[in-house]
């Protein structure tokens, strides 16, 4: 008996569109923001009133006028547009499609999107939130999915046959529901998908990227491990062995390897696949492809998969024989036609190249498959193999690492692991503020990575490493326990401490400055991202290091304790003026992530004064002008100092023979005396003689000095010095040779460029320097008092 009368299958069939003109003028008005018509003008007033507003220049009898969609009008618009982009080719008109899931009359479920081609049909329920929020318990009506599904599918086979697969989605927007939560668990053992903001995303960028291939994808995706036909895939195969590794060489058709295959993107919404790698295809690229193919063009190398088998769906080889010279074998290879079976290594751009040519069913494409390569290796195969090519992004590279270097032997390497680690925890958890904002892997959101990993490389939060040993001098006052061998145990420790903290200061920011804006922008950008963080992790160090708190304490004790601190700098930014923002925001180059944490630093330790880092006083001092002139006077009168003694001892030891003594400094220094020259007649200076003596170099006098260090003239007077006599001077750091004794110049020469080249170096002197400046300067100039 049927399930459903044939009076009720017609009555649903007709409430599903299939005529391309008719969906696409359906796409057309779902695909805007707004619900639009075209109103008498009598009636004006009345929509006016219904929050309808006038759209674009009124007509001879009517007007145009527009109104807003709800959230969840717009939500379930969005999924019909994209199941529509994806080629499904029978999609139902309007909200009103009531589903039966049982004989009895009430026994049915509105659907909000049906969507229908010729291999799948999609049952859609949508669920939105106008603003982010944590989604709300769905266990009563998931405990009863299983059942009603089973009744959809009943419905939907009568309606549009066995072969096609169906799936049930519940697609949600601005609810966030743990993908390994009861409610995620409950939907899946019912057989159901979860659509997420990051599966929405994510489809929308395959759309984008691959256009009509995209459904391969897609497809791929919803029924990872179910089977497109119960029969197996027979092909000619040769079987053989790589180190401890099976492998299997064969060809198969483009269309059969875009339904068996799946791309790891290394995007949130293939979070559930860990470790994933690939890029996402580059249109151009992927066009190109499509027109060499079409064109005739052939790849002869081999496209890349390995087999991800499941208890149900294995891989066999039936071998025929084996030749004397080899230990391969040929035979048959019987693949499972299941969609996902096969996860793509490298050749994507070949594999969906076909999809854009008329040859996916005619021709064949050269494949080698491994079987059983583990989630790891399967990623270092795809790095080696692009390591030589196109450059993998510096974003996919760092969310990379974490599956790269997680149990690396080196500590350097899983330091790297634990950045990414805590990046795409934060960028990933459903109760992190940061969820979805932070880019990773293929994934391009509102703030990149690289400022968060710049800022955990250095903050302190997780100390620094070379090799297999600590580097950073407070490691001590960092989260992790550098005590503790067990590594894999501390860095899962240190990851939640990390991402507790950074969570909790980011939940404080949106709380306290949710009326402010402008200052809550200034966190959420890049270079406010480097500077909340390194700020974040610089008060962990400071609290660690002057309060009772310990590395065993509570994430919310730590919290609790730079609370005040946070809080400081959220007032400090409320207040700034608008030239100083500008400032903050104009500032471009690598200062600006320097910049852009003093000031903060700065705006803490305006009310907090025990809170006054080392880099923070640096930093002042370098900004202090009067310091900057005491150093850059001191500096200048040493060089002429310098200048004068080399001039005055070569006259001494040489007389008119100094420019045949120093031959090669004197023909360097003419040719920069005369290319200045040159250069002034060109930009129309008044003409003046350089004489070569002017355009002596700190590095010239060191030569001389050097060569001539202890040298004395033949009539030498007792008011003559050498230049041992005169530039010798003791650091501290050994006074015995030649080297150490000029050690002084070299630190001399490298500040130099902070006054010499003061409008382009921004980092000036500190109170230090000045200091060595100035005994530098005592030192030289006391013999010739």
């Amino acid at each position: 008996m049927a399930f459903l009368e044939i009076s009720e299958v017609e009555h649903l069939k007709s409430k599903i569109e299939s005529d391309a003109q008719t969906l696409k003028r359906i796409y057309k008005s779902k695909n805007t923001k707004f619900h639009q018509r075209n109103v008498d003008h009598n009636r004006l007033e009345e929509f006016l009133k219904d929050g309808w507003e006038e759209h674009g220049k009124p007509l001879k009898t009517k007007t145009s006028v527009r109104k807003a969609k709800s959230h969840d009008e717009q939500f379930e618009d969005d999924i019909w547009c994209q199941a529509y982009k994806l080629g499904f080719n029978s999609l139902n008109c309007n909200r009103d499609f009531h589903l039966p899931f049982g004989k009895n009359s009430e026994e049915k479920k509105q659907i909000d999107v049906v969507a229908v081609n010729e291999d799948a049909i999609l049952v859609i329920e949508c669920k939105s939130s106008q603003k982010p929020k944590g989604a709300p318990s769905f266990k009563t009506e998931f405990e009863a999915l299983r059942q009603r599904i089973d009744g959809h599918k009943k419905a939907l086979v009568q309606m549009f046959g066995k072969e096609k697969r169906i799936k049930y989605i519940f697609a949600t927007r601005n609810l966030r529901m743990n993908p390994n939560g009861a409610d995620a668990l409950r939907l899946k053992e019912a057989g159901g998908f979860l659509y997420n903001d990051n599966t929405y995303k994510y489809i929308n960028r395959l759309i984008l990227h691959y256009k009509d291939a995209a459904k391969f994808q897609f497809l791929a995706m919803i029924f990872k491990g179910q089977s497109v036909k119960d029969k197996k895939i027979s092909v000619p195969a040769i079987e053989g062995k790589m180190g401890t590794k099976t492998y299997y060489m064969f060809s198969l058709e483009p269309r059969l390897l875009l339904k068996l295959g799946f791309v790891l993107h290394r995007t949130s919404a293939n979070e559930a696949e860990m470790p994933t790698y690939q890029r996402l295809l580059v249109p151009s690229r992927l066009k190109g492809i499509g027109k060499f193919i079409q064109g005739g063009g052939y790849f002869p190398n081999s496209i890349i998969i390995n087999f991800n088998e499941t208890k149900r769906q294995k891989i066999e080889f039936e071998a025929t024989s084996r030749g004397d010279d080899t230990n391969s074998r040929s035979g048959t290879l019987k693949i499972p036609n299941a969609y996902a079976i096969a996860y793509i290594i490298d050749g994507q751009h070949r594999i969906f190249g076909y999809s854009q040519s008329d040859f996916m069913d005619n021709n064949t494409i050269p494949v080698v498959a491994f079987k059983g390569l583990e989630p790891n290796e399967q990623l270092e195969m795809f790095m080696d193999i692009n390591q030589n090519q196109k450059a993998v992004s510096p974003t996919l590279r760092i969310t990379l690492e974490e599956d790269l270097y997680w149990n690396s032997p080196r500590l350097d390497s899983r330091i790297k692991a634990l950045r990414s680690s805590i990046i795409s925890m934060l960028g990933e958890d459903s109760s992190s503020p940061l969820n979805g904002k932070i880019s990773l892997g293929e994934d391009k959101e509102l703030l990149s990575s690289k400022p968060f990993y710049s800022a955990l490389t250095h903050c302190g939060l997780i100390p620094e490493a070379k090799g297999n040993k600590f580097t950073y001098e407070g490691q001590n006052l960092s989260l992790y326990d550098v005590r503790n061998e067990n590594y894999k145990d501390e860095m899962l420790s240190t990851r939640s401490r990390v991402v507790a903290l950074i969570k909790s200061s980011y939940e404080l920011a949106e709380i306290s400055l949710a009326n402010k804006n402008e200052a809550l922008i200034l966190i959420n950008s890049n270079r406010g991202s480097f500077a909340f963080v390194s700020i974040i992790g610089s008060l962990s160090c400071f609290v660690n290091k002057t309060s009772s708190i310990m590395l065993s304490s509570p994430d919310e004790e730590r919290a609790n304790k730079i609370e005040k601190y946070l809080l400081a700098l959220f007032a400090g930014l409320k207040d700034l003026d608008n030239n100083e923002t500008k400032h903050l925001k104009e500032k471009l180059g690598s200062q600006a992530d320097t910049l852009w944490l003093r000031h903060f630093q700065k705006l803490i330790h305006n009310k907090f004064s025990e809170y006054n880092p080392p880099e923070l006083v640096d930093w002042e001092e370098r900004q202090d002008k009067e310091l900057q002139s005491v150093g850059r006077e001191f500096g200048t009168d040493i060089e002429k100092h310098i200048k004068k003694k080399v001039l005055y001892n070569l006259d001494a030891f040489f007389g008119e023979n100094i420019i045949l003594e120093i031959g090669a400094i004197h023909r360097d220094c003419s040719k920069r005396a005369s290319e200045e020259m040159e250069n002034n007649y060109k930009q129309g200076l008044p003409k003046r003689e350089i004489d070569w003596t002017e355009k002596f170099t700190l590095n010239d006098y060191l030569k001389i000095i050097e060569k001539y260090w202890a040298k004395e003239p033949e009539n030498k007077t007792d008011i003559f010095n050498t230049f041992e006599e005169y530039y010798a001077i003791d650091l501290g750091d050994g006074f015995k040779s030649k080297k150490e004794k000029l050690k002084w110049y070299s630190k001399f020469n490298a500040l130099r460029n902070l006054w010499a080249h003061e409008a382009s170096n921004e980092k000036g002197l500190n109170r230090d320097e000045v200091d060595f400046l100035r005994i530098v300067y005592e030192r030289i100039t006391q013999i010739d008092d």
